[in-house]
Parts: structure tokens; sequence; C-alpha cells
């Protein structure tokens, strides 16, 4: 039997004084979609979202999320009710074959918001986020832990890590967080 743990949940790290803010992301469904690049259209029209074409783009609607993490995968953040039919709805509209895997259980979501939040990133990851453009995703290596980093903006970024990997992220920034509240 699966059990839902979310270790971070209500936590939060203390700001550094207004530089950086730290939370658990809003909770929602987690799903990995993988089907033939035809059927997207019809995928997007179940789903309510946008499947973006590049590798590393993001799009949203309303609560929903879609990044696209290869030529035919994309990783969804949709609310849970979408998410819970969306294996039903998907297997009516498209007739065709198509792999959807709930991975809600294995992920939590951490929000880093701020002028700091780029800098804070920066110092647990080798890419260079000042580049990355605004509105993209890519897979990335935090420290040790595989991610799905999400920049909303120069200000705020989503952090999608597996459940065993966020106690380890999340001390990491949070040994960030003060350095940047004692401006080391």
């Amino acid at each position: 039997m699966i059990q839902e743990w979310k270790t971070l949940r209500g936590n939060a790290i203390p700001g550094a004084a207004g530089r950086l803010t730290v939370t658990l992301a809003p909770d929602c469904g987690r799903l990995v979609l993988r089907l033939r690049p035809r059927d997207r259209a019809a995928a997007e029209t179940v789903l309510g979202v946008a499947l973006p074409e590049r590798i590393g783009g993001l799009d949203a609607a309303s609560e929903s999320f879609a990044v696209c993490l290869g030529p035919d995968e994309w990783y969804l953040l949709l609310p849970e009710d979408v998410a819970r039919t969306a294996g039903e709805r998907l297997s009516a509209a498209l007739g065709a074959p198509f792999s959807l895997v709930d991975v809600g259980h294995r992920e939590v979501g951490i929000a880093v918001e701020g002028p700091a939040a780029t800098l804070a990133l920066s110092s647990l990851c080798a890419l260079d986020l000042d580049a990355m453009p605004t509105g993209s995703a890519t897979r990335t290596i935090l420290d040790k832990a595989q991610a799905v980093l999400i920049k909303h903006d120069a200000e705020h970024y989503r952090i999608e890590v597996w459940q065993s990997f966020a106690d380890h992220v999340w001390t990491l920034l949070a040994a960030v967080s003060r350095e940047i509240g004692l401006d080391i």
C-alpha cells in the first residue's frame, strides 16, 4: 500500500530579510504523459492546458501546468480532480496508445521566491539560471538530487523533487537562506 508522505507539509524557511522566501508549493496532481505528437491537440483539449512542443517549454492555464521534458514526454501539474480522471478521459478521446503515470506519491513541490531566488538556486545548481528563459523548465540536479526546475520569472521558481530527496534540498535551501540573510 502506498502511503502519503509529505514531510515538508506546512513548513516554510524563515525569510532572508524579504529577499528570499522558501515554502512548500501548493499540492496538486502530478502526471507524466507520453504520447505521439499527432495526438497532442486531442490531449490538450482533454487536459485543458497546452502541451509545449519545445523541450523545456512551459505552458500554464489556470491552475494547470505542462512542461515538455522530451520529444514525446510532458510533466503535468494539474488540480487533483483533473489529474484523478485524466486517464479515463484521455483513453476515451485518443483511441490511441499513450502512457500516463501518476507520480504524485513520489514528488513534492518547493516554491522559491524573491529577489534572491536565482542566487539561492544557483548555489545548488550548475545551470546558468540567469540565462534560463522565463516561462521554461528543465530537468536538473540540485546538489545530488534530481529535480524538475520551473522558472516562472527571475523571482519565482518551483522545484519538483522526489520526496526522498526533499529534506536534503530543503536543508540546503535553509543554509543558503541564512547566508543570504547574513549577506555572506
